[in-house]
């Protein structure tokens, strides 16, 4: 009787990915990235401003009085990148602040009319075409890409905290 096979130690299955496959996942991550960057670039040259603001002008639009910490956890981002969004937002006139009623130190948003008009123009989804296909994916794919992506996270070495900074403005 013979023993049994040995696992092959440098199949995908058991240890590093084969160059082609590797190249292949390469690939799809071009893809999207491409993906990502055409529709900014699309949104950026059909309204003047970049994804990002058009993203929050929505999220004011959409949500009016909310503070820049709400604006932050509705686009899940760092609150001081909110608070650069909110600053350029009043400086181009699209977005106001006014003084918390309830808590002087805060302030509320405000879409202004410039705004409005902007957001007219503006072509969607706001938020981006990845968060779209993302949240189109069954729970399942979703949770093993989750897993799959923090193997590659870990395996880069990557600060984490660029999780908090908009595809829009990478």
């Amino acid at each position: 009787m013979s023993a049994p096979a040995q696992p092959d130690p440098s199949s995908p299955v058991h240890g590093a990915a084969s160059p082609e496959q590797a190249a292949q996942v390469l690939r799809q991550f071009r893809v999207v990235f491409n993906a990502v960057r055409s529709h900014f670039q699309q949104v950026e040259k059909r309204v003047g401003i970049g994804g990002a603001l058009v993203w929050a002008l929505h999220v004011i639009r959409s949500q009016p009085g909310l503070g820049v910490s709400e604006l932050a956890r509705a686009m899940d981002i760092h609150q001081s990148t909110a608070s650069n969004l909110v600053r350029q937002l009043v400086k181009r006139a699209l977005a106001r602040t006014e003084k918390s009623a309830t808590d002087r130190r805060g302030v509320q948003l405000f879409i202004e009319a410039a705004g409005l008009e902007l957001l007219q123009g503006a072509p969607g989804p706001y938020e981006g075409v990845l968060p779209e296909a993302l949240q189109q994916l069954a729970p399942a794919t979703l949770g093993q890409l989750q897993l799959n992506l923090a193997e590659v996270i870990k395996a880069l070495k990557a600060d984490e905290q660029a999780g908090g900074i908009p595809l829009a403005e990478l």
